[in-house]
């Protein structure tokens, strides 16, 4: 019961990562304020984690006053607010060829101006909590893969964004901010997204070992476990950290370039 007590907010938590965050923070014995864009998808995460221990907020995270009422109705049904976690976001290809500044604005807007929006409506009440927020970016922050343009311009953001407040908001406000960037993680929509992009019914069953020496992939549940520590008490004045959780050395990797990655012609 690492989170005793603690009122959490979990944007995105109907699905994936947000979900697989919001249930192992009940586990720890918080009350959650769940939020998401599908209502049947939040009705059943909120039956899983049982009635008492959550509510349900459905509304797209970059709508004007979004950040302020989900605050308010962790404190109104919960009677404050120790942490945030800014899991939601659009993940979707794009390249600098069908990327247009409206398409682009609309990524920033959810994956990065909600998660600063978010932190500046809960700061008043995280203050008082000596409380934390915990971003969950990715390591396409870094540069991205060649699809994922748009999205991996926004995580970068974010994760500037984590540095220059776990700096601030700590010495002025004593509120921690850290994130976590996942690697590759099988979540319900990528098990789609990757469909969708011509790959098999079950192509994470059979993947090369340079993208998962484990024989798979991530599950949320990992992303979850790691969560609960930025979120508990022992992680103490940690502040402005961006941990990377991969199965690989992510920053400098330089996989071989032989036959065990490349097939050869017969």
């Amino acid at each position: 019961m690492r989170l005793q007590h603690k009122v959490i907010i979990v944007t995105g938590s109907t699905t994936g990562i947000g979900k697989a965050i919001a249930k192992r923070c009940v586990e720890e014995g918080a009350k959650v304020v769940l939020h998401g864009l599908e209502e049947e998808w939040g009705k059943a995460v909120l039956h899983e984690t049982g009635g008492d221990k959550a509510v349900l907020h459905i509304e797209d995270i970059s709508r004007e006053g979004a950040a302020e009422r989900l605050v308010q109705l962790a404190v109104k049904t919960f009677g404050k607010l120790d942490a945030v976690v800014n899991n939601a976001a659009i993940v979707t290809s794009s390249s600098i060829h069908t990327t247009d500044p409206t398409f682009l604005r609309k990524i920033l807007e959810v994956n990065t101006i909600a998660p600063f929006s978010l932190i500046k409506a809960a700061l008043p009440y995280l203050s008082q909590q000596k409380g934390c927020v915990l971003n969950i970016g990715s390591v396409n922050a870094y540069s991205g893969e060649p699809n994922l343009f748009a999205y991996s311009v926004s995580k970068g953001a974010l994760m500037t964004m984590t540095r220059n407040l776990g700096d601030t908001l700590f010495r002025e406000n004593h509120v921690r901010v850290n994130q976590i960037n996942p690697g590759w993680v099988l979540t319900e929509t990528e098990k789609q997204r990757k469909k969708d992009h011509g790959l098999t019914e079950d192509w994470y069953k059979d993947l090369p070992p340079v993208y998962a020496p484990a024989g798979r992939i991530l599950w949320p549940s990992e992303i979850a476990a790691a969560a609960v520590y930025w979120l508990a008490d022992e992680s103490g004045p940690i502040s402005g950290q961006v941990v990377d959780l991969e199965q690989h050395p992510f920053i400098g990797r330089n996989p071989p370039k032989d036959a065990s990655t490349i097939k050869i012609s017969k």
